[in-house]
């Protein structure tokens, strides 16, 4: 095939506009020669990008959901299964283990898989294991299922979040998607709560509510990004010819080591290990907190985690203009100063009210973090890799979600849930001298 039939073929199969690129590039299983667009009108406000970004910020919903209730479950689970705190710890780690595994396998899979098929998959699975769930299963097949939930999670978060950056104004739709996260997060305490305090060992039925929303969520995805015209995260991957496997894993491999010689990939790795171990540390041992170490009620307290995520998903959704407006490196750091003043009053003011008000106001000014890094990273990293570095910095991000709360867990077995007050000042000012070694991103339009 000559370019010039090339040409008129992406135009005549697209409806290309006077004066847009065509790029040629490998897509693995495709046609030989297949060309995928890479055009102003992809990261246009089309309708299909719109209903894309619609089930990506349905997909996060999903994944806040899941999250979002464990802290109001930990109580449940610690005395269904008879377990210590430290035994908690299992489930964090084997959440952390999910997203290695798809961090390990990331640069690869997008040479054979579309974006459709990755989240498809990763929807499938998350479902699977809600399945898994609902029923009390033993506690050790419930820890599997975490990490069946995290594979799932890790495919859906890390491609959905790749596409959204690539649309105009990302940082609005970051912010959205995140804010979606933030909703789930906020709406799972109350109804996991709500079926917990019935009695009788009822929690585990609260995964019924998730198996619902899982089912909606693959359906959702599957639809909306079906078709060659899509975004894909392969689509940030260039070439002339299409290679054969063994070229295909090379270059997968060769995008590993750009990535890791990054230092701005282990700088903004580092930010999102303490800022996700300050939000699970807290929206996972806050009940258990209040209701071990302030004589809470657990019915009522149980209801305190929402109020993080309620303050969570108002940041995302009020605060993602103001940040962008007035600088992300500059605004991210006031709301680190911010975070670490109402963490003290959550501390220092032995108070039920005060402790509810203070945590909810935390995860306002918390909000706005997870969006922005991913926005500076989209800036810091060329396109052709951001798949394999935002997948480390994920990983990352994981690792502190899980070490942290399971590190609370280990030692709250031996002293007390108490301990979770000093390790989260601690992990507050590691997040924000962590932000300050962040390289600054080159402007958009640059």
């Amino acid at each position: 095939m000559s370019t010039t039939t090339a040409t008129q073929t992406a135009h005549e199969q697209f409806a290309f506009k006077p004066g847009s690129s065509v790029e040629l590039r490998p897509l693995g299983h495709r046609e030989p020669n297949a060309l995928v667009e890479v055009t102003n009108e992809e990261s246009g406000m089309s309708k299909k990008n719109m209903f894309k970004i619609v089930a990506s910020g349905g997909t996060f919903f999903f994944a806040g959901s899941n999250d979002g209730s464990l802290g109001a479950l930990t109580p449940y689970i610690l005395r269904t299964y008879n377990v210590g705190t430290e035994w908690v710890a299992l489930i964090y780690a084997a959440t952390f283990l999910g997203w290695v595994l798809v961090a390990a396998t990331n640069s690869h899979t997008t040479r054979y898989f579309e974006m459709r098929t990755i989240l498809t998959f990763g929807a499938v699975l998350q479902l699977g294991a809600h399945l898994l769930r609902f029923w009390t299963p033993p506690f050790g097949l419930y820890v599997v299922t975490f990490f069946l939930q995290a594979v799932g999670m890790a495919c859906n978060e890390t491609h959905a979040n790749t596409f959204v950056a690539s649309i105009k104004g990302a940082h609005r739709w970051l912010g959205f998607i995140h804010a979606m996260y933030a909703l789930g997060s906020l709406v799972s305490p109350f109804i996991a709560t709500s079926i917990s305090a019935s009695g009788n060992g009822r929690w585990p039925l609260f995964y019924v509510y998730l198996v619902g929303i899982g089912a909606l969520n693959t359906v959702a995805v599957f639809t909306a990004f079906r078709g060659s015209s899509n975004i894909d995260t392969t689509s940030l991957l260039t070439g002339d010819v299409e290679e054969e496997a063994s070229s295909r894993n090379k270059t997968a491999s060769r995008d590993i080591i750009e990535a890791l010689k990054l230092p701005s990939v282990y700088l903004l790795s580092l930010f999102y290990f303490f800022m996700l171990g300050v939000g699970i540390t807290a929206g996972g041992w806050v009940v258990e907190y209040l209701v071990s170490a302030r004589n809470g009620h657990l019915p009522d307290v149980g209801y305190v985690t929402s109020g993080l995520w309620g303050g969570m998903f108002l940041g995302r959704i009020l605060l993602a203009e103001p940040t962008y407006r007035f600088g992300e490196r500059k605004m991210t750091m006031v709301y680190c100063f911010m975070i670490l003043a109402l963490q003290l009053i959550f501390w220092l003011v032995p108070n039920l009210v005060s402790s509810a008000i203070a945590i909810c106001l935390l995860g306002f000014f918390f909000g706005p973090f997870f969006a922005t890094g991913m926005s500076v990273g989209t800036k810091l990293f060329d396109k052709r890799i951001q798949p394999t570095a935002l997948g480390f910095v994920f990983v990352a991000a994981q690792a502190g979600g899980a070490l942290f709360p399971a590190l609370v867990g280990v030692i709250a077995s031996r002293v007390g849930v108490k301990v979770m007050q000093p390790i989260l000042v601690g992990l507050i000012v590691a997040m924000g001298i962590a932000w300050a070694l962040v390289p600054k991103a080159p402007k958009r339009d640059k």
